[in-house]
């Protein structure tokens, strides 16, 4: 199994009803964010919410710092103390392993090299372990994106597809092994890209799947294979908000648009931005709080 790297955490504490606010101050500067009641607190009774954000690169300490002191002043309290760390690669490697059951979404099941017993009776099996790039399935996100996925699936067969941020790969890999159609999966994070391709050989699929590293929709292959019938976006509100152009750019007239990484209450302005270029929505997937988008563009292929 690869070694874990590193990650870089920040952390701060604020009353519930409060703590959706920080949430937004620390995206953009982490690449997840959550919030959860803090030990001894349950979810409803006003009080102490832990509000986290884990980064796979060093955290801008004096940027999040001023994001976090502008939301305190307009809420006119004080500022909350913030935990800076770095959770080294046997912590967050035994985390992720432990927490890492296997994971049923429609017909894909997930799971660890540790898993051993055969998988489900008609289910599409994928191997993807806990490692150095984001996503092995377990997170709301991802769970829904496999459902939008599956739920497509009952329609027909889509050829070309782009997974945009794709972390560990598990989207691409899944509709290429769905349909054994050609996939790109595209991440700025060059660990990402050699985490996906391994995963690829180990699920037999590296003949379907194609690795480029770069932000956003900016790669000559990417531009040069579009358009698509399919794009997956497991990325964050805002970066969707501003990828929105693009994305109908790259997308096909009647083609379909997967969004996640968003928060319940993110959806309305994630939906507006794509819907003034284009797109409509077909399907709303909500697990845990977090929301997965199924789009389609208008027109016709």
């Amino acid at each position: 199994m690869t070694a874990v790297a590193d990650l870089w955490r920040v952390a701060l504490a604020v009353d519930e009803l409060k703590a959706a606010a920080f949430e937004e101050a620390l995206e953009g500067h982490a690449d997840t964010v959550s919030r959860f009641a803090a030990e001894g607190q349950d979810e409803g009774d006003g009080g102490l919410w832990v509000v986290e954000g884990l980064s796979r690169h060093p955290i801008d300490r004096p940027a999040v710092t001023s994001a976090v002191a502008a939301i305190a002043v307009a809420l006119g309290q004080e500022m909350p103390e913030m935990d800076f760390g770095r959770l080294e690669q046997q912590d967050w490697l035994s985390l992720n392993f432990a927490s890492f059951p296997p994971i049923r979404a429609g017909r894909f099941f997930i799971h660890g090299s540790h898993i051993t017993e055969a998988p489900p009776p008609a289910t599409i099996a994928l191997k993807v372990d806990a490692g150095t790039a984001f996503g092995s399935g377990e997170h709301a996100s991802t769970k829904g994106c496999l459902m939008a996925l599956d739920g497509l699936a009952k329609r027909g067969r889509l050829l070309n597809i782009l997974d945009v941020g794709c972390g560990s790969g598990i989207l691409g890999l899944a509709a290429a092994r769905l349909w054994h159609s050609r996939v790109l999966a595209s991440d700025i994070d060059p660990e990402s890209m050699r985490v996906t391709k391994s995963n690829a050989r180990d699920n037999r699929a590296a003949q379907f799947l194609t690795t480029v590293t770069a932000p956003g929709y900016r790669h000559r292959l990417i531009k040069r294979s579009a358009p698509y019938d399919l794009i997956f976006a497991n990325i964050l509100a805002r970066p969707l908000m501003r990828l929105a152009k693009d994305l109908s750019l790259h997308l096909k007239p009647g083609g379909v648009a997967v969004l996640a990484g968003l928060l319940e209450r993110q959806e309305r302005m994630v939906l507006s931005a794509h819907r003034m270029q284009g797109l409509s929505l077909e399907r709303r997937i909500l697990i845990d709080g977090w929301a997965c988008l199924v789009l389609r563009k208008r027109g016709f292929p």
